[in-house]
């Protein structure tokens, strides 16, 4: 099965979150909690935990992409 990833809260007040840089590549697996992304809030660089364990088949975004906190970033596929 495959798993959308959203962009979770970064904050109180953040709406958005700058794509710094790509922890995980497309293919690799990927554990329940493990940092995938790391992105730019308001305050500062935050790691972004896969809420999903399996393949990341997927990027949405891109570095330096401006993404809406809720908006989908990723692929996961479970089934692996």
């Amino acid at each position: 099965m495959r798993y959308t990833v959203k962009l979770p809260v970064l904050g109180d007040t953040t709406r958005y979150g700058v794509i710094d840089k790509w922890l995980v590549a497309v293919g690799e697996s990927v554990e329940v909690d493990q940092p995938l992304v790391a992105v730019e809030s308001d305050k500062a660089i935050v790691e972004v935990p896969s809420p999903f364990a399996g393949i990341l088949v997927e990027q949405l975004v891109t570095i330096e992409d401006e993404v809406e906190i809720g908006a989908p970033i990723a692929i996961v596929d479970g089934s692996a």
